[in-house]
């Protein structure tokens, strides 16, 4: 029997191998905003570098409207010819706007032509601001290169001008406005429809009585039999993923009261050897979950409760299903993973949103697409991921981190995961005993509906004030 956890460990070991509201209904598709009248932008562009082992656009965004424009709502897009069973990672060297508030986020085009088949896309964070009439972002100083940083070829890339050396409006680099083209033009056949909206309709929005999952994880211990009955499992059998050797301790998994709120903790513990370290997981037996809305709010930490720092802890929420078959095109899963003392080739804090499409774990090969931001997570964050027909959506604290094809869509259900575990033991060697803690307030999923992070909170705000702990009228499969 196929066991998803161990199908992941398959995949994080091999990526180390490559070091790579107002209501409370919800609409069955979210449509895009429109932009406003007066909104309009053009990117510059300049090549930093015509060298063989990575890309570097710069770019800037210009406001060339008349209105203000929020950079949460910019998609800036640049196109490439990937080289043949690549993978890329993204970078950002500097930025005016700071790194941080910058996300890059790599597709594949519907309709690939000589010169393109995948593109970078450029997101900001709320953090980036506005841009005023006339205002520009100031340099992006960006960059990209495969995995396993061997060479790569950019004379066949559509958005790549080898003599572009100053800024200048480049019209092979498209953006978008709260989802609507307003820069550039993009290989033959891949033009972006914008979703037409008429800003003065309000959406129609029906009744929240859609199948859903709710808990409030008001247990006693992990041995409480309302957890079984809940339809969780609280993880105990060994195996990966990360320290060979190391437990996976159920008695880590506790529960409290902090103010008025029931809270789970997860605490992963290791005095520096694989016999030492206590991982901790809690998944739901089944695997039920697929389109629809799916929360949680969760503590991530980025010190030790106690003892020396520095382990390449991963604290997560993420949803999953088996890998049947090296390559098999109905996997999925869907990851917020934060990594607090970075590991994987990062060397500091980083925050991850994936979507998996498929892998082969030896020899490696991944079909995926991710978010990311290199900046401190620590503390309460709001999670919400939306999937529905047309894309995947990571959302933090209310804000778009990541949006992702089509293509990476689920085809069958999966189940609904918190672990926290360490990579390796190499980013702290000592023997002194150390652990962390990630906590868990609730966790959501709404089937087959999109719900915005206001609506996530107004739901959840809901099942509190009728005093509902735990809820799942979601059918099995």
């Amino acid at each position: 029997m196929n066991d998803p956890t161990r199908s992941r460990s398959l995949r994080i070991r091999a990526a180390l191998a490559v070091a790579a509201v107002t209501g409370l209904g919800a609409t069955a598709l979210t449509a895009l905003p429109a932009a406003a009248a007066g909104e309009a932008v053009t990117v510059q562009y300049r090549q930093s570098s015509t060298g063989g082992d990575q890309v570097e656009p710069w770019l800037k965004v210009v406001n060339t409207g008349s209105s203000s424009v929020p950079l949460s709502q910019v998609k800036v897009r640049y196109y490439f010819k990937a080289d043949a069973g690549a993978s890329y990672t993204y970078a950002c060297s500097w930025a005016v706007k700071g790194c941080a508030n910058l996300t890059g986020t790599f597709g594949t085009l519907a309709n690939p032509t000589a010169t393109a088949d995948r593109y970078l896309e450029i997101g900001f964070t709320a953090g980036a601001g506005s841009l005023a009439p006339g205002a520009d972002t100031g340099d992006m100083q960006l960059r990209f290169h495969r995995s396993n940083w061997q060479s790569l070829n950019q004379s066949d890339d559509y958005s790549f001008g080898p003599t572009q050396t100053t800024y200048a409006n480049w019209s092979k680099v498209t953006a978008t406005v709260g989802g609507v083209p307003v820069w550039g033009t993009a290989p033959a056949g891949n033009e972006p429809t914008p979703t037409p909206t008429d800003p003065t309709t309000p959406p129609t929005i029906p009744p929240p009585n859609g199948a859903a999952l709710f808990d409030d994880f008001d247990y006693t211990g992990h041995t409480d039999p309302a957890i079984d009955a809940h339809g969780w499992s609280v993880r105990s059998n060994s195996g990966g993923p990360g320290v060979p050797g190391a437990t996976w301790a159920p008695e880590n998994v506790t529960f409290a009261k902090e103010g008025t709120n029931s809270i789970m903790n997860l605490r992963s513990a290791t005095a520096g050897t694989g016999e030492s370290t206590r991982h901790t997981e809690i998944l739901t037996r089944a695997s039920k979950f697929r389109n629809g809305t799916y929360a949680a709010r969760v503590r991530f930490s980025d010190a030790p409760v106690s003892g020396p720092d520095g382990d390449r802890v991963v604290q997560t929420f993420f949803t999953i299903n088996d890998l049947k078959a090296p390559m098999a095109d109905d996997y999925a899963e869907y990851d917020f993973e934060y990594l607090p003392n970075g590991g994987w080739g990062e060397p500091a804090n980083i925050l991850y949103t994936t979507s998996w499409e498929t892998y082969r774990p030896d020899p490696w090969e991944a079909v995926n697409q991710h978010s990311e931001a290199r900046t401190s997570y620590a503390g309460w964050h709001d999670l919400v991921l939306t999937i529905d027909d047309n894309a995947i959506v990571y959302y933090i604290d209310g804000q778009e981190f990541g949006r992702h094809d089509a293509r990476y869509l689920p085809e069958r259900p999966m189940s609904i995961n918190f672990n926290q575990w360490l990579i390796d033991l190499a980013g702290q060697t000592s023997t002194t005993p150390r652990s962390y803690d990630q906590k868990v307030d609730y966790v959501l999923h709404v089937k087959d509906q999109v719900l915005t992070p206001a609506q996530v909170a107004a739901k959840v705000g809901a099942y509190r004030t009728a005093g509902t702990t735990f809820q799942d009228t979601v059918p099995a499969t």
